[in-house]
Protein backbone atom coordinates (compact mmCIF):
# COMPACT_ATOMS: atom_id res chain seq x y z
CA UNK A 1 0.00 0.00 0.00
CA UNK A 2 1.40 3.39 -0.97
CA UNK A 3 1.16 6.47 1.21
CA UNK A 4 1.61 10.13 0.36
CA UNK A 5 3.37 11.84 3.22
CA UNK A 6 2.60 15.48 4.01
CA UNK A 7 2.77 17.50 7.19
CA UNK A 8 -0.17 16.67 9.44
CA UNK A 9 -1.33 20.29 9.61
CA UNK A 10 -1.50 20.50 5.82
CA UNK A 11 -3.51 17.27 5.77
CA UNK A 12 -5.91 18.74 8.30
CA UNK A 13 -6.38 21.97 6.41
CA UNK A 14 -7.03 20.09 3.17
CA UNK A 15 -9.51 17.85 4.96
CA UNK A 16 -11.40 20.78 6.46
CA UNK A 17 -11.65 22.52 3.08
CA UNK A 18 -13.11 19.40 1.52
CA UNK A 19 -15.59 18.44 4.22
CA UNK A 20 -17.01 21.49 5.94
CA UNK A 21 -20.10 21.57 3.78
CA UNK A 22 -23.61 20.94 5.06
CA UNK A 23 -23.91 17.84 7.21
CA UNK A 24 -24.76 14.72 5.23
CA UNK A 25 -25.63 12.68 8.31
CA UNK A 26 -27.75 14.08 11.15
CA UNK A 27 -25.75 12.57 14.00
CA UNK A 28 -22.71 10.49 14.97
CA UNK A 29 -23.55 7.59 17.27
CA UNK A 30 -20.64 5.83 18.99
CA UNK A 31 -20.13 2.39 20.53
CA UNK A 32 -16.87 0.95 21.79
CA UNK A 33 -13.96 1.26 24.21
CA UNK A 34 -11.42 3.86 25.34
CA UNK A 35 -10.46 4.67 21.75
CA UNK A 36 -13.84 6.43 21.48
CA UNK A 37 -15.10 6.90 25.07
CA UNK A 38 -15.95 10.58 25.63
CA UNK A 39 -16.33 10.16 29.39
CA UNK A 40 -18.95 7.55 30.26
CA UNK A 41 -16.55 5.87 32.70
CA UNK A 42 -16.66 9.03 34.81
CA UNK A 43 -20.12 8.01 35.98
CA UNK A 44 -19.43 4.38 36.95
CA UNK A 45 -17.41 2.67 39.67
CA UNK A 46 -14.22 1.61 37.88
CA UNK A 47 -10.50 2.25 38.36
CA UNK A 48 -10.21 3.09 34.65
CA UNK A 49 -10.84 6.84 34.43
CA UNK A 50 -9.19 9.90 32.93
CA UNK A 51 -11.31 12.82 34.15
CA UNK A 52 -8.35 14.61 35.73
CA UNK A 53 -5.30 16.56 34.60
CA UNK A 54 -3.17 16.27 32.54
CA UNK A 55 -5.75 14.37 30.44
CA UNK A 56 -7.62 16.86 28.30
CA UNK A 57 -5.02 19.60 28.64
CA UNK A 58 -5.28 20.30 24.89
CA UNK A 59 -9.07 19.79 24.74
CA UNK A 60 -11.37 22.81 24.50
CA UNK A 61 -10.71 24.92 27.59
CA UNK A 62 -7.99 22.52 28.75
CA UNK A 63 -10.70 20.43 30.35
CA UNK A 64 -10.30 16.75 31.32
CA UNK A 65 -13.51 15.10 30.11
CA UNK A 66 -12.77 11.42 30.54
CA UNK A 67 -11.32 11.06 27.05
CA UNK A 68 -8.13 9.01 27.15
CA UNK A 69 -6.03 11.60 25.34
CA UNK A 70 -4.56 15.04 25.76
CA UNK A 71 -7.33 16.33 23.48
CA UNK A 72 -9.94 15.11 21.05
CA UNK A 73 -10.55 11.54 19.94
CA UNK A 74 -11.65 10.15 16.52
CA UNK A 75 -15.46 10.60 16.88
CA UNK A 76 -14.90 14.28 17.62
CA UNK A 77 -12.95 14.81 14.41
CA UNK A 78 -15.41 12.72 12.42
CA UNK A 79 -18.35 14.74 13.75
CA UNK A 80 -16.63 17.98 12.78
CA UNK A 81 -15.70 16.55 9.39
CA UNK A 82 -19.35 15.83 8.66
CA UNK A 83 -20.28 19.42 9.45
CA UNK A 84 -21.65 18.63 12.89
CA UNK A 85 -20.36 19.78 16.29
CA UNK A 86 -16.63 19.54 17.10
CA UNK A 87 -17.05 16.95 19.86
CA UNK A 88 -19.43 14.08 20.65
CA UNK A 89 -20.70 14.01 24.26
CA UNK A 90 -20.87 10.99 26.53
CA UNK A 91 -24.41 9.71 27.14
CA UNK A 92 -23.92 9.42 30.91
CA UNK A 93 -22.50 12.93 31.28
CA UNK A 94 -25.05 14.92 33.33
CA UNK A 95 -23.91 18.16 31.65
CA UNK A 96 -25.77 17.14 28.49
CA UNK A 97 -29.38 16.43 27.53
CA UNK A 98 -31.25 14.86 24.63
CA UNK A 99 -31.00 18.21 22.83
CA UNK A 100 -27.22 17.75 22.74
CA UNK A 101 -27.39 14.04 21.97
CA UNK A 102 -29.70 14.57 18.97
CA UNK A 103 -26.67 15.39 16.78
CA UNK A 104 -24.19 13.01 18.35
CA UNK A 105 -23.88 10.69 21.31
CA UNK A 106 -21.27 8.31 22.72
CA UNK A 107 -22.13 5.10 24.57
CA UNK A 108 -18.54 3.77 24.67
CA UNK A 109 -16.78 2.64 27.83
CA UNK A 110 -13.01 2.50 28.28
CA UNK A 111 -11.80 -1.03 29.02
CA UNK A 112 -14.71 -2.89 27.48
CA UNK A 113 -14.71 -5.45 24.67
CA UNK A 114 -16.83 -7.69 22.50
CA UNK A 115 -16.42 -10.40 25.15
CA UNK A 116 -18.49 -9.72 28.28
CA UNK A 117 -15.63 -11.16 30.34
CA UNK A 118 -13.41 -8.30 29.16
CA UNK A 119 -15.67 -5.66 30.72
CA UNK A 120 -15.53 -7.54 34.03
CA UNK A 121 -11.75 -7.12 34.31
CA UNK A 122 -11.96 -3.40 35.14
CA UNK A 123 -15.67 -3.26 36.02
CA UNK A 124 -16.73 -1.20 33.02
CA UNK A 125 -19.82 -1.06 30.81
CA UNK A 126 -20.27 -4.24 28.71
CA UNK A 127 -21.28 -3.94 25.07
CA UNK A 128 -24.79 -5.27 25.73
CA UNK A 129 -25.30 -2.45 28.25
CA UNK A 130 -24.19 0.11 25.66
CA UNK A 131 -27.04 -1.20 23.50
CA UNK A 132 -29.46 -0.79 26.41
CA UNK A 133 -28.37 2.84 26.72
CA UNK A 134 -28.95 3.23 22.99
CA UNK A 135 -32.50 1.91 23.33
CA UNK A 136 -33.09 4.42 26.12
CA UNK A 137 -31.67 7.13 23.87
CA UNK A 138 -34.11 6.21 21.10
CA UNK A 139 -37.05 6.61 23.47
CA UNK A 140 -35.84 10.04 24.57
CA UNK A 141 -35.15 11.04 20.96
CA UNK A 142 -38.69 10.13 19.89
CA UNK A 143 -40.15 12.07 22.79
CA UNK A 144 -37.98 15.07 21.90
CA UNK A 145 -38.28 15.10 18.10
CA UNK A 146 -41.39 13.13 17.33
CA UNK A 147 -41.59 9.69 15.74
CA UNK A 148 -40.97 10.70 12.13
CA UNK A 149 -37.97 12.97 12.68
CA UNK A 150 -36.42 10.62 15.24
CA UNK A 151 -36.73 7.68 12.84
CA UNK A 152 -34.91 9.71 10.19
CA UNK A 153 -32.09 10.51 12.60
CA UNK A 154 -31.81 6.86 13.64
CA UNK A 155 -31.66 5.53 10.07
CA UNK A 156 -29.50 8.29 8.55
CA UNK A 157 -26.93 8.70 11.34
CA UNK A 158 -23.41 7.32 11.07
CA UNK A 159 -22.69 4.63 13.66
CA UNK A 160 -19.07 4.26 14.74
CA UNK A 161 -17.91 1.02 16.35
CA UNK A 162 -14.37 0.85 17.76
CA UNK A 163 -13.64 -2.06 20.06
CA UNK A 164 -11.56 -5.22 20.39
CA UNK A 165 -8.06 -4.35 21.62
CA UNK A 166 -8.96 -5.00 25.26
CA UNK A 167 -10.30 -8.44 24.38
CA UNK A 168 -6.78 -9.48 23.52
CA UNK A 169 -4.52 -7.40 25.78
CA UNK A 170 -6.69 -7.25 28.92
CA UNK A 171 -8.41 -10.59 28.53
CA UNK A 172 -6.94 -13.28 26.26
CA UNK A 173 -3.25 -12.62 26.92
CA UNK A 174 -3.86 -11.82 30.60
CA UNK A 175 -6.40 -14.39 31.80
CA UNK A 176 -5.28 -18.06 31.75
CA UNK A 177 -8.95 -19.09 31.86
CA UNK A 178 -9.59 -17.57 28.42
CA UNK A 179 -6.47 -19.13 26.91
CA UNK A 180 -7.49 -22.53 28.27
CA UNK A 181 -10.84 -22.30 26.46
CA UNK A 182 -9.71 -20.96 23.08
CA UNK A 183 -6.80 -20.95 20.71
CA UNK A 184 -6.06 -17.44 19.37
CA UNK A 185 -7.85 -18.29 16.13
CA UNK A 186 -10.86 -19.70 17.98
CA UNK A 187 -11.05 -16.60 20.17
CA UNK A 188 -10.95 -14.35 17.10
CA UNK A 189 -13.83 -16.31 15.61
CA UNK A 190 -15.76 -16.01 18.87
CA UNK A 191 -15.27 -12.24 18.87
CA UNK A 192 -16.29 -11.94 15.21
CA UNK A 193 -19.46 -13.88 16.02
CA UNK A 194 -20.18 -11.49 18.87
CA UNK A 195 -19.53 -8.52 16.58
CA UNK A 196 -21.97 -9.95 14.04
CA UNK A 197 -24.69 -10.35 16.67
CA UNK A 198 -24.09 -6.80 17.90
CA UNK A 199 -24.29 -5.28 14.41
CA UNK A 200 -27.45 -7.23 13.64
CA UNK A 201 -29.00 -5.99 16.87
CA UNK A 202 -28.42 -2.30 16.16
CA UNK A 203 -29.48 -2.91 12.54
CA UNK A 204 -32.73 -4.28 13.95
CA UNK A 205 -33.05 -1.06 15.93
CA UNK A 206 -32.70 1.05 12.79
CA UNK A 207 -28.97 1.56 12.16
CA UNK A 208 -28.02 1.47 8.47
CA UNK A 209 -24.81 3.48 8.02
CA UNK A 210 -22.13 1.75 10.06
CA UNK A 211 -18.36 2.03 10.34
CA UNK A 212 -16.82 -1.07 11.93
CA UNK A 213 -13.38 -0.19 13.25
CA UNK A 214 -10.38 -2.51 13.14
CA UNK A 215 -7.51 -2.93 15.58
CA UNK A 216 -4.30 -0.89 15.56
CA UNK A 217 -0.87 -2.59 15.58
CA UNK A 218 -1.38 -3.29 19.28
CA UNK A 219 2.07 -4.80 19.72
CA UNK A 220 3.52 -1.31 19.23
CA UNK A 221 1.70 0.31 22.16
CA UNK A 222 4.29 1.62 24.66
CA UNK A 223 2.96 -0.67 27.40
CA UNK A 224 3.51 -3.73 25.24
CA UNK A 225 6.98 -2.51 24.22
CA UNK A 226 7.88 -2.01 27.88
CA UNK A 227 6.86 -5.55 28.81
CA UNK A 228 8.41 -7.08 25.69
CA UNK A 229 11.43 -8.65 27.34
CA UNK A 230 12.00 -10.95 24.38
CA UNK A 231 12.81 -8.08 22.05
CA UNK A 232 10.65 -7.58 19.01
CA UNK A 233 10.78 -7.03 15.31
CA UNK A 234 13.71 -4.65 15.46
CA UNK A 235 11.74 -1.68 16.77
CA UNK A 236 10.61 -3.18 20.06
CA UNK A 237 7.06 -3.99 18.94
CA UNK A 238 5.55 -7.33 19.93
CA UNK A 239 5.17 -8.78 16.47
CA UNK A 240 2.91 -11.67 17.46
CA UNK A 241 0.35 -9.17 18.78
CA UNK A 242 0.53 -7.22 15.54
CA UNK A 243 -0.03 -10.41 13.54
CA UNK A 244 -3.09 -11.22 15.66
CA UNK A 245 -4.46 -7.70 15.10
CA UNK A 246 -3.92 -7.92 11.34
CA UNK A 247 -5.55 -11.36 11.16
CA UNK A 248 -8.50 -10.22 13.24
CA UNK A 249 -8.93 -7.20 10.99
CA UNK A 250 -9.09 -9.53 8.01
CA UNK A 251 -11.94 -11.41 9.64
CA UNK A 252 -13.78 -8.19 10.48
CA UNK A 253 -13.42 -7.04 6.87
CA UNK A 254 -14.99 -10.32 5.77
CA UNK A 255 -17.83 -9.78 8.23
CA UNK A 256 -18.54 -6.36 6.72
CA UNK A 257 -18.85 -7.86 3.23
CA UNK A 258 -21.07 -10.65 4.57
CA UNK A 259 -23.48 -8.32 6.35
CA UNK A 260 -23.68 -5.89 3.44
CA UNK A 261 -24.82 -8.82 1.28
CA UNK A 262 -27.24 -10.23 3.85
CA UNK A 263 -28.96 -7.19 5.36
CA UNK A 264 -31.22 -5.09 3.07
CA UNK A 265 -30.31 -1.41 3.04
CA UNK A 266 -27.11 -1.93 5.01
CA UNK A 267 -24.28 0.48 4.17
CA UNK A 268 -21.37 -0.78 6.22
CA UNK A 269 -17.67 0.03 5.84
CA UNK A 270 -14.55 -1.32 7.48
CA UNK A 271 -12.43 1.46 8.98
CA UNK A 272 -9.01 -0.09 9.39
CA UNK A 273 -6.46 2.09 11.26
CA UNK A 274 -3.76 -0.60 11.21
CA UNK A 275 -1.65 0.39 8.22
CA UNK A 276 -1.65 4.15 8.63
CA UNK A 277 -0.91 3.69 12.35
CA UNK A 278 1.91 1.31 11.45
CA UNK A 279 3.36 3.88 9.06
CA UNK A 280 3.26 6.54 11.77
CA UNK A 281 5.15 4.24 14.15
CA UNK A 282 7.70 3.24 11.52
CA UNK A 283 8.28 6.68 10.03
CA UNK A 284 7.21 9.19 12.68
CA UNK A 285 9.20 12.09 11.23
CA UNK A 286 7.14 11.90 8.02
CA UNK A 287 4.13 12.94 10.11
CA UNK A 288 5.91 15.49 12.28
CA UNK A 289 6.54 13.26 15.31
CA UNK A 290 9.76 12.88 17.25
CA UNK A 291 8.92 10.15 19.79
CA UNK A 292 7.10 6.89 19.19
CA UNK A 293 8.57 4.27 21.58
CA UNK A 294 7.33 5.94 24.77
CA UNK A 295 4.33 8.12 25.60
CA UNK A 296 4.10 11.75 26.65
CA UNK A 297 2.50 11.15 30.04
CA UNK A 298 4.77 10.30 33.00
CA UNK A 299 7.71 8.08 31.99
CA UNK A 300 5.69 6.99 28.96
CA UNK A 301 6.50 3.34 29.53
CA UNK A 302 3.58 1.86 31.47
CA UNK A 303 1.41 4.62 32.95
CA UNK A 304 -2.22 5.34 32.13
CA UNK A 305 -5.32 6.41 34.06
CA UNK A 306 -4.48 7.29 37.69
CA UNK A 307 -0.76 6.57 37.20
CA UNK A 308 -0.80 9.44 34.73
CA UNK A 309 -1.73 12.40 36.91
CA UNK A 310 -0.73 16.05 37.13
CA UNK A 311 1.80 15.42 39.90
CA UNK A 312 4.07 13.29 37.75
CA UNK A 313 7.15 15.40 36.94
CA UNK A 314 8.11 13.44 33.80
CA UNK A 315 5.13 14.31 31.57
CA UNK A 316 6.24 15.98 28.33
CA UNK A 317 5.49 19.63 27.63
CA UNK A 318 4.53 19.22 23.95
CA UNK A 319 2.31 16.24 23.16
CA UNK A 320 2.35 17.02 19.43
CA UNK A 321 5.86 15.54 19.23
CA UNK A 322 4.59 12.20 20.56
CA UNK A 323 2.61 9.46 18.83
CA UNK A 324 1.22 8.25 22.17
CA UNK A 325 -0.29 10.24 25.01
CA UNK A 326 -0.23 7.49 27.64
CA UNK A 327 1.09 3.95 27.40
CA UNK A 328 -2.09 2.73 25.69
CA UNK A 329 -3.63 5.68 23.86
CA UNK A 330 -2.65 8.03 21.01
CA UNK A 331 -2.23 11.77 21.28
CA UNK A 332 -4.80 14.11 19.78
CA UNK A 333 -2.49 14.70 16.82
CA UNK A 334 -2.24 10.96 16.10
CA UNK A 335 -6.02 10.63 16.41
CA UNK A 336 -6.49 13.44 13.91
CA UNK A 337 -4.06 12.00 11.35
CA UNK A 338 -5.65 8.55 11.51
CA UNK A 339 -9.15 10.02 11.33
CA UNK A 340 -8.24 12.21 8.34
CA UNK A 341 -6.95 9.10 6.57
CA UNK A 342 -10.14 7.14 7.28
CA UNK A 343 -12.34 10.05 6.25
CA UNK A 344 -10.58 10.40 2.91
CA UNK A 345 -10.39 6.71 2.09
CA UNK A 346 -13.37 5.05 3.82
CA UNK A 347 -15.92 7.37 5.40
CA UNK A 348 -16.13 9.62 2.35
CA UNK A 349 -18.81 7.17 1.19
CA UNK A 350 -21.18 8.93 3.58
CA UNK A 351 -20.23 12.51 2.73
Amino acid sequence: MAYIYMPWLMMSQLFILVTTSAAKVPAIIVFGDSSVDAGNNNQISTPLKSNFEPYGRDFFGGRPTGRFSNGRIPPDFISEGFGLKPSVPAYLDPMYSIKDFATGVCFASAGTGYDNATSNVLRVIPLWKEVEYYKDYQKKLRAYMGEKKASEVISESLYLISIGTNDFLENYYTLPSTQSRYSVDQYQNFLVGTAESFVKEIYGLGARKISLGGLPPMGCLPLERTTNFMGGNGNGCVERYNIVAANFNGKLSGLVQKLNNELPGMQMVFSNPYYVFQQIVRKPSAYGFEVTAVACCATGMFEMSYMCDRYNPFTCTDASKYVFWDSFHPTEKTNQIITDHLMKHVLRKFL
